[in-house]
């Protein structure tokens, strides 16, 4: 982007953090990936920031919560400088949420590597305004085009998504990937797992060699072993031949055991041994052989609840779970839902020879608002299934399945449901003004900073009222 979009000064950058190390970090994650478009100034406490700050200079603050004091300190910055970015080690999406409310334009989760901070210093300024942006002296009949909002994250890997959500999960890979150390992916069935494991293999530096992926719960159980350690000829019944398990073909790279709830206790414990030795013992063999992979595991089950019932070793959890990710169900990011459900359709069509190019608005509004149980996998399957039972241009309520039409909300007209009233009776407020940004959101396909722009509000008062409403249904 360039010195403030356009200015030939740096963007001052001050760093609000009471660790010397992160201050640190943070610099040089400036002065490594961002030369001289950013000036790093780095500060322990808030006050020792708000002195520094210059009259009326271009500046951003990073700052980290707990040095704070908390999130509703946010407020007292927001005030004197362009833009505020929260960063915290206890990252979630309330948190997230939290901070945008409380006056941050974005936030980070720690740790963080310096493409995601300069990406996230990026997207600010370009919500600044232009004359913020600009160079203060514009040559007579220069026209200024006002960019549109920034996107909220970005695509990553073949993940499809830009909402709050994914973006930490996309900061999460981008962070643990260059690791060793194990990973354990935890989320609904159809959240993407498998995805995350590979976006991980890819970024890791191991993305030349093999990546090997094995569901612990399709397999049999008495050949769950033979599928990972291999086995000789002779070591059982229809082993006519030697054959190398999982393990020795990941050597170099990377391999994923998805569903490791399923896995088998006796199981558990030779898996255990492997990940602390490294070392190979295929069924029916007396060799051993020592290869180098690096473990990614998933399950849609509570692995603590796992534990509990007797059904999953504790030991092996804590050596696995060094690294946690956490995938957000679909129905907690919908702005993704219509972005997900447009590249299947065009991806199917092209597959079928089909001509459908997007969904009619009352059809997208029932997706919108149905609650997908079975998340990415069960949009993707509804998809496919409306390109190859019908034709057509656009995808109509008529084409959805069945239960699509019937979970979400009143049919044909895309909006949530709400409680029926009494003859002459007037819906709270809060519902008719769910109904009004709901009903936006899915004119503008999904897409929220279009629908913010078009009610005159900003992005983030969106993601508040929803977080809110959210937070009413569960109460």
């Amino acid at each position: 982007m360039g010195f403030g979009g356009g200015s030939q000064e740096p963007v001052q950058v001050l760093i609000v953090d009471a660790d010397p190390v992160q201050r640190r970090t943070v610099s040089a994650h400036l002065t490594e990936r961002a030369g001289l478009r950013f000036a790093p100034l780095a500060f322990a406490t808030k006050a020792e920031a708000i002195e520094c700050l210059a009259g009326g200079a271009q500046s951003i603050v990073v700052a980290d919560l707990e040095t704070l004091g908390g999130v509703d300190e946010l407020g007292s910055l927001s005030g004197n400088v362009s833009s505020v970015i929260a960063m915290s080690a206890r990252g979630s999406v309330h948190a997230a949420v939290a901070a945008m409310r409380a006056g941050a334009v974005d936030f980070l989760p720690k740790p963080f590597g310096p493409a995601a901070l300069v990406d996230r210093l990026e997207a600010a300024i370009a919500q600044w305004p232009v004359a913020k942006r600009s160079d203060p002296v514009v040559e007579r009949g220069a026209a200024i085009a006002e960019p549109a909002p920034a996107a909220k994250g970005s695509d990553f890997e073949s993940f499809i998504g830009r909402s709050a959500a994914m973006a930490i999960v996309y900061d999460q890979i981008r962070c643990i990937a260059p690791s060793r150390a194990p990973v354990f992916v935890t989320g609904e069935s159809g959240t993407g797992k498998e995805l995350c494991a590979e976006a991980i293999h890819n970024r890791s530096g191991r993305g030349g060699r093999p990546f090997i992926a094995i569901n612990c719960g399709a397999i049999p159980k008495d050949l769950m072993e033979s599928e990972i350690f291999g086995h000789v000829r002779g070591a059982f019944t229809g082993a006519t031949e030697t054959r190398q398990g999982a393990a020795e073909l990941a050597d170099g790279g990377t391999l994923f055991l998805d569903e490791i709830g399923e896995m088998d206790l006796a199981l558990q414990a030779k898996l255990l041994r492997f990940i602390q030795s490294g070392v190979v013992q295929r069924v029916g063999d007396v060799t051993t052989r020592r290869v180098d992979v690096r473990i990614v595991c998933a399950t849609h089950r509570d692995p603590v609840a796992e534990i509990a019932a007797g059904r999953f070793r504790e030991d092996l959890y804590y050596r696995l779970h060094v690294l946690p990710i956490q995938l957000p169900p679909l129905r907690e990011r919908r702005e993704d839902i219509l972005p997900l459900a447009n590249a299947f359709l065009a991806r199917y069509a092209a597959e079928e020879a089909r001509g459908f190019v997007g969904f009619e608005p009352a059809a997208a509004g029932l997706m919108m608002h149905y609650p997908w149980p079975g998340n990415v996998r069960e949009l993707q399957n509804a998809v496919r299934r409306m390109v190859v039972l019908h034709q057509g241009h656009d995808v109509t309520v008529a084409m959805l399945p069945p239960g699509i039409r019937a979970g979400a909300g009143p049919a044909g007209l895309g909006l949530p449901s709400t409680p029926r009233l009494a003859s002459g009776a007037v819906a709270p407020f809060w519902e008719q003004e769910r109904a009004i940004i709901e009903s936006a959101i899915e004119a503008h396909a999904g897409n929220i900073a279009r629908a913010a722009a078009a009610l005159e509000i900003s992005p983030s008062t969106i993601y508040r009222k929803r977080q809110a409403w959210l937070e009413r249904r569960t109460a």
